[in-house]
């Protein structure tokens, strides 16, 4: 949960002001059912009479009730009123003196109307009593009346104010509701942004090693689906754990103000919801935790089918795939299910329980109103408020179970950043120059995989010479591609090392090394995009002349030449509209482009017929005399006139030489060329 909240701390300054705006619309959201109150209390019920204090009074009533008062009561009667020919008139008081008048009156003046209605009050007042504040605002409307006041026009009067302010708290919600979520969007995206970049950038950084530990289908989930989990619930989060809070202090708040003396229902639905919440939570959480797992699992099976969809349809096995696709959908689809399944059923357990409290306290209320201790505005504000404070903890409750799996994704997301490449730049790392001579030298290397238990390469001691070729071969399995990708170091050696130009590769910028390497894999890639964007990936700033050279030296000027739009032709993504050995040429050819020191094949030649070969071996000797080619291979032919061939066998170097030296020196050689060249081939090459 940790990593999860480290994603808002760069946006705290905006999570306070969110908290802010929340504090405000809590204050007039919470504002609203009081002003509903006084509408139902206040404007229906007491005609629009707020205080006991009569606007106006007659002359003859208002001595009539100074025989209730005590001398300060009889004083403050008196200094309220100024006389208005038969009728006195309050002088204009501020709304806080009425309110502290309204205590000090309400006894006097609620005896008077007693008196005049013919009722008996009780020996002992309480202040508190709802009827006798009734009376006294009952006793003020009759007095506003006698004296021949607009009772509908105070009405109305008092209606508008109210629906004016419910229509100000309104508009100022929309305006916090609306920049509460902006902001939380922004932010929410920012950090789906921020995450995806630094991801990709962490991984862009990674070794072979680290990509082969987290694998690509994994990488990819947690690049997309985790980091939108954590997107989603930081936005949710700024929504819902801020606002929750504050609306939940807010109608405790407005709760007690309302005086219901109904608290003991609001308790008794928020255990309710908690306890939902525990078992909801105790259910849902270990399924939340595999979750993205099981998203791990369907994106590796799908990637690993889509990427070998000829191969399937070749051996026929569409439905074999078709069911270990199916499987790994219906574990999440169970998964999923059950999870949804549980999170549902919240919503009709809410309303219950939602219900249920409106209806209770409706029940308790009617008894209340009915023996004059409440009134309807009242309840209606109380069950306004109860509802605020259950939504308020359903807000935390479900944010209670989903930030758990936005916490896993988080750290799967923080896993992957905060693992440093095992492959990294010498902190006095030096610039490989751009004109240094391109020998590459193996001085007695050794490598094991990590993790793994035997070494794949022992004692590797060679040297491949400027201008010269240097082939390897060997059986499947024996280490070439290995010993290849050390060079433009995807891994570095355990011990021994290698030098270019007799500096330590390990002593260089990985940067200036790779410019300096010229790398055709063994699988030739392309890229989306045109064939000239495809091959100005050596040099973006090669001309069309420069591309038209390497793509000749290639042997691939040909069949661009035959497509409609030449070097502007589409290339699809992956190159699946091009054939294998097109694509082969089409990947020297962007190696080409860089003209580099050192030039690296790993079985780059694999796809061509022997004519294109011989061809395109012979354009590389022209154009390419004074690099390094390091060329791996299978076919011997390809490799017949190399300067230096090396023999590995089992990770080891059995044979070093020419083709004519390891005849007469090294068997496993001999073994490769007599299994595929002729008697007469041998000879004639011998």
């Amino acid at each position: 949960m940790k990593n999860l909240f480290r994603t808002l701390i760069p946006h705290k300054m905006t999570a306070l002001l969110v908290l802010l705006l929340m504090v405000g619309q809590a204050y007039c959201e919470m504002n609203l059912p009081m002003y509903t109150q006084n509408l139902i209390d206040t404007g229906i019920q007491n005609r629009g009479i707020e205080h006991v204090m009569p606007e106006a009074v007659t002359s003859e009533e208002h001595r009539a009730a100074a025989a209730y008062m005590d001398t300060e009561q009889s004083k403050v009667w008196e200094d309220s009123y100024e006389q208005d020919g038969n009728v006195l008139r309050r002088i204009e008081l501020e709304e806080d003196v009425l309110d502290e008048y309204d205590a000090l009156m309400l006894d006097p003046l609620a005896m008077r109307y007693a008196d005049k209605i013919g009722e008996t009050l009780p020996d002992k007042l309480d202040d508190d009593d709802r009827n006798l504040i009734a009376m006294g605002i009952q006793y003020a409307g009759d007095c506003d009346a006698e004296a021949g006041l607009d009772m509908l026009a105070i009405q109305n009067r008092y209606m508008w104010r109210c629906g004016g302010m419910m229509l100000l708290m309104s508009i100022i919600v929309l305006v916090f509701t609306t920049g509460i979520s902006f902001l939380a969007a922004r932010v929410g995206a920012t950090i789906g942004r921020d995450l995806r970049a630094r991801l990709f950038r962490n991984v862009m950084s990674f070794s072979s090693a680290e990509i082969s530990d987290f694998q690509t289908s994994s990488l990819i989930t947690r690049a997309t689906n985790d980091i939108q989990q954590v997107q989603m619930t930081a936005t949710m989060a700024l929504r819902m754990m801020l606002f929750a809070p504050c609306i939940c202090t807010w109608s405790i708040i407005k709760v007690y103000q309302t005086h219901a003396h109904m608290n003991f229902v609001i308790v008794t639905g928020v255990i309710a919801i908690l306890l939902m919440a525990v078992v909801l939570f105790a259910v849902a959480m270990p399924k939340f935790r595999i979750m993205q797992t099981l998203v791990d699992a369907l994106n590796a099976v799908s990637r690993e089918i889509l990427t070998g969809i000829q191969v399937i349809r070749a051996f026929g096995r569409e439905k074999t795939e078709e069911k270990r696709f199916d499987k790994a959908n219906k574990d999440l689809y169970r998964n999923q299910l059950f999870v949804n399944r549980t999170m549902i059923s919240m919503s009709p357990i809410l309303m219950i329980i939602m219900y249920g409290l409106s209806v209770w306290i409706t029940w308790v209320a009617a008894g209340k109103i009915d023996m004059g201790e409440m009134q309807v505005g009242t309840m209606t504000a109380f069950i306004a408020y109860s509802m605020e404070i259950v939504f308020s903890f359903l807000m935390i409750a479900s944010m209670a179970i989903f930030l758990p799996r936005a916490g896993v994704a988080a750290d799967r997301i923080y896993e992957v950043l905060n693992t440093s490449s095992s492959v990294t730049d010498a902190e006095a790392a030096s610039e490989l120059p751009s004109d240094t001579e391109g020998s590459v030298r193996f001085e007695h290397v050794t490598f094991r995989y990590p993790d793994a238990e035997e070494d794949v390469l022992t004692d590797i001691d060679f040297t491949a010479r400027a201008g010269e070729t240097t082939a390897i071969i060997g059986s499947t399995g024996c280490g070439k591609t290995t010993l290849i990708s050390l060079i433009p170091r995807f891994y570095d050696v355990t011990s021994g090392r290698i030098t270019i130009g007799g500096k330590d590769i390990r002593d260089v910028t990985m940067h200036s090394l790779r410019q300096a390497i010229g790398y055709v894999p063994q699988k030739g890639i392309l890229f989306s995009g045109t064939i000239g964007e495809n091959l100005r990936w050596g040099d973006e700033n090669a001309s069309a002349e420069d591309l038209e050279q390497a793509a000749k030296t290639a042997q691939a000027l040909g069949f661009i030449e035959e497509k409609k739009d030449g070097f502007d032709s589409v290339i699809s993504q992956g190159g699946t509209n091009v054939s294998g050995g097109q694509k082969q040429r089409l990947a020297i050819a962007r190696a080409l482009i860089k003209k580099p020191p050192i030039l690296i094949f790993d079985d780059s030649f694999s796809a061509l017929d022997m004519k294109t070969d011989i061809a395109l071996r012979r354009a590389l000797a022209e154009t390419t005399s004074a690099s390094t080619k390091i060329i791996v291979a299978q076919r011997v032919g390809t490799i017949l006139h190399a300067e230096q061939i090396i023999v590995l066998d089992e990770g080891r170097i059995v044979g070093k030489g020419t083709h004519s030296e390891l005849m007469k020196s090294c068997e496993v050689y001999r073994d490769i060329a007599r299994s595929q060249l002729s008697e007469a081939e041998l000879e004639r090459n011998a």
